[in-house]
């Protein structure tokens, strides 16, 4: 297995991939923290299906990677503009950011959170935010170690008939 994954743009062929390491890595993650059956009910070939559509609705304002090793797509992440109305302008979300679970702990969420944010950064945006429930520790320990940190905005994310609190996370694109 090579050191470092291969970071590039998603193409068309990617979306099965895809679709993939997030049903794979919602299910992992958010054990416990959604409803189950929301989780037993998610399927690949419908979020495939999503997500091309997505893409092909897209503006080209979203940016989307795959992280590669061997071969194999093994992470998925994608930013754009910040959706919140009380951002500044010119922020950027980090909207998704999922790995396969047998490669957590491998650098592979690290490899791909580092080009976001450094296309991010490159394309002129001050900071990024991102939304991560608040009992995901995982998830949250990830992202302080790679220079979030909280704002204080919380709220509640509708999922599977219940109601999950995230909290908002910032960090500074001025450096590294």
């Amino acid at each position: 297995m090579s050191a470092h994954p291969l970071i590039r743009t998603l193409t068309d062929d990617d979306c099965e991939a895809v679709a993939e390491v997030r049903v794979r890595g919602w299910q992992y993650a958010y054990a416990g923290l959604v409803p189950q059956p929301y989780l037993d009910g998610m399927d690949v070939g419908t979020e495939a299906e999503r997500l091309r559509g997505l893409i092909a609705a897209g503006s080209g304002t979203v940016t989307h990677l795959v992280a590669e090793r061997d071969g194999a797509v093994v992470g998925w992440g994608c930013t754009g503009a910040a959706r919140d109305d009380d951002t500044a302008p010119g922020e950027a979300e980090l909207y998704a950011l999922y790995v396969r679970p047998a490669r957590l702990s491998t650098g592979v969420g690290r490899a791909l959170l580092a080009e976001l944010t450094a296309r991010a950064r490159a394309a002129g945006h001050p900071a990024m935010r991102l939304w991560v429930l608040r009992e995901n520790v995982r998830a949250r320990r990830f992202y302080e170690k790679a220079g979030f940190r909280p704002d204080g905005a919380e709220e509640p994310f509708d999922v599977g008939g219940a109601s999950v609190p995230e909290v908002r996370y910032v960090r500074d694109l001025g450096t590294d």
